[in-house]
């Protein structure tokens, strides 16, 4: 039997993340953590609920991450000594768990990676997604539908909770608009690179003639606000109307008028929330969105004159970003990053690890 040799990869492995140890430093964040934990361990820390949350929210980021490098140091020690055992016996069943083990601890390290070039302010957030059809009549309002599908997949398979907020059903197929929230750590700085406007072309479902047909949607990412530090909105800034919820039939559909929709006047910014069960929640869901938004246009107002002050004159984000191609040829193409695929399906089944992982190594590129 064949020796299993498996030197070169783990070799790979070890110096990317020696690499990502050296940006984490693990002495200085065991100093954090340490830090972190005395003022978590004071007694009178809950006489200020807000810094209280601030403290035992960073205490917690701080540990897991540090808990995280050890434990994948760990494993790659484990992994040279299991090889060795595996060589040893000449056990097959064995290599077959060493290889397996070398895939997850590279796909591992891969999202510490990732992680570690996630060091903007938000990027820790949890994220809330806004989808809303463009151009193209039934075929944009059947594309949000296939996006809003892709995320949730996407989700699904990282074991991200997905909370879905509001959608607005199309008169003929797909939905007009759909925002859910997505409640996991780094969710906004992992998805965020998504944020712009997606394009299908495809050969209509939706046309007799059965004509290729380009339809657009549009992706909004913000990150969701924290409780300790929601925006202050005074109540003559915003108007709340509250109606019936609409959607497919069934016992789904409330016979009350429990949804609500806030409009921000200064901005102009309109949030609706109807999947909860009462009125009084729609509206909390909703305030909270409405936050995260204004938020979020706060964030780009000061990155935009950070900018100013510095004479950056570097090219924003195209409006287009990414093109999804199923006729006359299939292909999924990222226009910033240049990074594509070839199996349209396997992307809106959720599959959009590369998309993002270039995404991210692009943006930081571009802000360096």
């Amino acid at each position: 039997m064949s020796e299993l040799d498996l030197a070169a990869e783990i070799k790979s492995l070890r110096s990317l993340f020696g690499t990502i140890k050296e940006v984490i430093n693990p002495t200085s964040l065991q100093l954090e953590v340490d830090a972190l934990r005395q003022k978590a361990s004071a007694q009178d820390l809950w006489d200020d609920p807000e810094n209280a949350s601030k403290v035992t929210s960073a205490l917690s980021r701080s540990q897991d991450k540090l808990d995280l490098l050890i434990s994948v140091e760990s494993r790659i020690n484990d992994l040279e000594v299991l090889i060795e055992m595996a060589n040893d016996a000449s056990d097959t069943e064995t290599k077959t768990e060493a290889k397996k083990e070398l895939s997850d601890l590279q796909k591992l390290v891969g999202q510490l990676e990732i992680q570690t070039l996630l060091s903007g302010e938000y990027d820790s957030r949890a994220a809330v997604i806004t989808i809303r059809s463009g151009a193209g009549g039934d075929d944009a309002t059947d594309f949000a539908e296939m996006l809003m599908r892709m995320y949730v997949r996407y989700c699904e398979q990282k074991n991200y909770p997905v909370h879905v907020l509001d959608v607005s059903h199309a008169e003929g197929a797909g939905i007009k608009s759909a925002t859910f929230e997505i409640d996991a750590p780094y969710a906004f700085g992992t998805l965020s690179v998504e944020a712009g406007t997606h394009r299908l072309v495809r050969m209509s479902p939706f046309n007799a003639a059965g004509k290729r047909q380009t339809s657009f949607a549009a992706v909004e990412i913000v990150p969701l606000v924290e409780q300790t530090e929601a925006i202050e909105i005074p109540d003559a800034d915003i108007r709340v109307d509250v109606f019936r919820s609409s959607g497919p039939g069934g016992q789904s559909v409330n016979t009350t008028d429990s949804a609500v929709r806030i409009t921000h006047i200064p901005t102009g910014t309109v949030v609706s929330c109807q999947n909860e069960k009462s009125q009084i929640q729609n509206k909390q869901a909703a305030m909270r969105v409405l936050q995260s938004r204004l938020l979020e246009v706060r964030r780009r107002e000061e990155e935009a004159t950070k900018k100013q002050l510095a004479g950056d004159v570097k090219a924003s984000w195209g409006e287009q970003m990414r093109s999804y191609v199923l006729a006359p040829y299939q292909m999924v193409k990222d226009l910033r990053t240049e990074y594509e695929e070839n199996n349209p399906q396997s992307v809106f089944d959720g599959g959009l690890d590369g998309f993002i992982a270039a995404g991210i190594r692009w943006r930081m590129q571009t802000q360096a």
